[in-house]
């Protein structure tokens, strides 16, 4: 493990008890309230080593849920992604566990679901899309590689924004542009249509394996099973465990830094949500080629100094709205 790797404080918790479901897929569980209602869906693990999604619908499935407290309306779909990256975690080398052919976040585009293509996450992706697609509201859990205060990417539509003030939490929203080496989950059908009534929201709960992610993640689903009708406010406010934010800023990020070279680098340390003042800062360099801002007061929204690789997305570059 790298020395600059942060330590794993969280426990990654034993799923192996909701590998059999009444879904027809493993891992996927359907509960019906036999009433009208929105079909919502919960996703964890999307990658391997995001432990706190794993141990918010663990803790989740532990309250109860499906049992003695059912969802008041529609349906509730549980989703444990991609369970074979998961069951290879290794504490001592936690990033090799992300995935496991490919990155399962990036083929969410019908070309890629339904090409040719084979792979173990596209194998998964295809198990999934039928529930994602039936999905009206999706709550995708993840967490960053580097220390970062939580936020919340909002799709490339103000109308994620909205449903994210509606939920309160966290303090920082993304409307962003996708990522150029492919469709991810929370940008799929609907999500992604303006004119559709289908919205999701993807909670990035912070730095992948620090107590306070896990704590984020339980949080940040209790609301959105509230703000979605699924449970009760009393339920919900026995529940929670984190105080709102005073406010909640936006971020309108308007320009990915992909690896050109697994030479990319950046010129001087950064923290995701750092702000460089002047425009024409250089602040990476891959090669030959630096990379500066193009404004004042440019965010840098998760810097990864770990996956340094031709085509990956190093970091996003956006303006407070």
């Amino acid at each position: 493990m790298p020395m600059s790797s942060p330590p794993v404080i969280l426990t990654p918790p034993d799923i192996s008890p909701y590998r059999h479901s009444n879904s027809g897929v493993d891992f996927v569980h359907v509960f019906d309230s036999g009433l009208p209602g929105p079909t919502v869906m919960v996703q964890a693990l999307t990658h391997g080593n995001e432990l706190c999604g794993a141990i918010a619908l663990d803790w989740l499935l532990q309250q109860g849920m499906g049992r003695s407290v059912q969802p008041l309306m529609g349906k509730l779909i549980l989703s444990f992604a991609n369970v074979e990256a998961y069951a290879r975690f290794d504490a001592a080398n936690p990033n090799a566990s992300r995935c496991v052919d490919e990155d399962l976040n990036r083929v969410w585009a019908d070309e890629v679901l339904f090409g040719p293509g084979d792979s173990l996450e596209l194998r998964r992706a295809r198990q999934l899309q039928p529930f994602v697609d039936a999905a009206d509201f999706l709550f995708d859990i993840h967490s960053m590689q580097d220390a970062c205060r939580p936020l919340m990417v909002c799709g490339l539509l103000d109308k994620g924004a909205a449903f994210a003030r509606q939920l309160g939490m966290p303090g920082d929203l993304l409307i962003d542009t996708g990522h150029p080496s492919g469709l991810r989950m929370r940008d799929r059908g609907g999500f992604g249509d303006p004119s559709s009534h289908k919205n999701a929201l993807l909670i990035e709960c912070g730095q992948h394996w620090e107590a306070a992610a896990a704590d984020v993640a339980i949080d940040g689903m209790v609301r959105f099973l509230k703000l979605t009708g699924m449970v009760d406010t009393a339920w919900a406010q026995d529940r929670l465990r984190l105080a709102l934010p005073a406010q909640q800023n936006i971020v309108r990020v308007d320009e990915a830094v992909t690896a050109r070279s697994s030479d990319f680098h950046f010129l001087f340390p950064v923290r995701g949500l750092d702000v460089i003042p002047t425009a024409g800062t250089a602040f990476a360099q891959d090669g030959e080629h630096v990379f500066k801002t193009r404004y004042d007061n440019a965010v840098l929204v998760m810097p990864s100094t770990q996956h340094g690789k031709p085509g990956n997305t190093m970091v996003r570059l956006g303006r407070l709205d």
